[in-house]
């Protein structure tokens, strides 16, 4: 950028008038001057693969004018504005962009600009629950104790002999990360990955605090947030001495960690862990012979796989490598009968719900950004849509078709997938007993009586 940003106050007029140029800020300009913004040529190549272009009561904004306008100084315009809320970070701007100017990156900090007051919907609520408690929900830690004990004694009852959700364990090889919307409220859905565990005699492990896996703070443009939440995975497995993390399945929350493991590693480079992707991790789990499967459990549909905005093109862009290929090798160890959707891989549609779309207040604003993906669903003639980010799966199971009502298919996670799949080769009798003498001993180290809640 040649020249130093300014800012300029626009004249409100019945005729043009000429604007009052004043200087930016110096912290917005310097952190603005890293995107070159006078590199745009106004080629609309971002606003046709946006998703927000064209969306009901934005019909006079688009991503091309407000790059436009921040390169006139226009910014506290665009960050009143709604805009920014609802840029799902989804990355089609930035990989058509011909200038390659990171679009994603500077909406991102256009929420980051806005007073945390003024943060739409439930956004930052939830970034102080987690900052405070530990989790976007505020579960206390008694009631999440109690979940994790009676739920996994109901898998132990039901399909898994011996099985215990492991809390705090050392020397642990994988520590995983649950979703506070499932600790919340869909239970259940804590069973599949469960069941692979179980299936795959993992040694694995759960935290009892900051247990969160999905970043809010990447929501909001909280950097402050994003970084302290991936401390705290990052200080769980050091403490831990635990071999790898499963980095978190929601994709705001994976790229989120990722980030926020660069400001660390950027600040001190001995500030890292070991961690693998869970498409990675399923893969290894296959290859190296540790689950099997029955694709005779699939028999008659046909799947197809959605590709996530920040599993997929954003890591690709940013880390090098975006997870397309991995997953779709998993669902075809599971499945016969495969499709891909058009377009996919690094062109792929955004499903609307990502930077904080679905738990965000602009539900139609989200359902119309979803359409193309939709549009794509239904020309696959998939029955079944796999995905691995738990905003997609719930975008695409319950926003999109209640808005779009001519095409019925079913969604799953991938890890869903593969446990319903799966077959499971029972532990012997030695095993059992040594899980529940394990488990007995974890409750009586947390000092947590599952009885006393029944």
């Amino acid at each position: 950028m040649s020249e130093p940003l300014q800012r300029s106050e626009v004249v409100e007029s019945t005729i043009l008038a000429p604007a009052r140029i004043t200087p930016l800020p110096e912290d917005l300009r310097d952190y603005l001057f890293k995107y070159d913004l006078s590199a745009c040529q106004t080629c609309n190549a971002c606003t046709s693969g946006c998703p927000i272009t064209g969306t009901p009561g934005q019909e006079d904004w688009d991503i091309r004018k407000v790059i436009r306008m921040l390169s006139l100084g226009l910014v506290d315009e665009v960050v009143e504005s709604k805009f920014p809320w609802l840029c799902t970070g989804c990355g089609r701007c930035s990989e058509a962009c011909p200038m390659g100017i990171d679009i994603p990156a500077i909406t991102g900090h256009l929420k980051h600009l806005r007073p945390r007051d003024k943060v739409p919907g439930i956004l930052h609520k939830g970034v102080e629950n987690v900052l405070k408690s530990g989790n976007n929900m505020a579960v206390p830690q008694n009631d999440y104790y109690f979940l994790m004990s009676d739920l996994g004694q109901e898998l132990a009852d039901e399909d898994c002999p011996g099985f215990y959700v492991p809390i705090d364990s050392q020397d642990a090889d994988i520590a995983f990360f649950p979703n506070s919307k499932e600790v919340f409220a869909d239970n259940k859905d804590m069973k599949w990955w469960w069941k692979i565990f179980y299936a795959a005699r993992e040694k694995w492990t759960i935290p009892s605090q900051n247990w969160e896996a999905v970043d809010w703070g990447l929501f909001t443009g909280n950097y402050e947030a994003t970084q302290t939440l991936a401390q705290r995975k990052m200080d769980f497995v050091r403490d831990n001495r635990i071999k790898r993390m499963i980095m978190p399945d929601c994709g705001g929350g994976s790229y989120g960690c990722r980030k926020g493991m660069a400001i660390c590693a950027a600040e001190d480079p001995a500030n890292q862990v070991n961690f693998i992707y869970l498409h990675a991790y399923l893969k290894e789990l296959f290859e190296q012979g540790r689950i099997k499967v029955d694709k005779s459990k699939n028999a008659g549909k046909t799947f197809t796989w959605h590709d996530s905005c920040k599993h997929g093109r954003e890591l690709e862009r940013h880390f090098g490598h975006g997870y397309f290929e991995e997953p779709r090798w998993v669902i075809q160890q599971c499945v016969d009968q495969f499709v891909d959707m058009e377009p996919n891989r690094m062109r792929a549609y955004c499903c609307g719900a990502g930077g904080g779309m679905w738990p965000g207040p602009y539900e139609d604003e989200s359902a119309f950004q979803g359409r193309m993906k939709y549009e794509s669903i239904k020309n696959s003639g998939a029955n079944v849509v796999v995905t691995s980010c738990s905003n997609c799966r719930d975008q695409m199971m319950r926003r999109l078709p209640k808005y779009f009502k001519d095409y019925e298919y079913e969604v799953m996670y991938i890890w869903e997938l593969v446990a319903e799949s799966l077959i499971i080769e029972p532990w012997s009798d030695e095993e059992i007993e040594a899980a529940q003498a394990e488990a007995k001993a974890q409750w009586e180290r947390l000092g947590f009586d599952p009885e006393s809640f029944l």
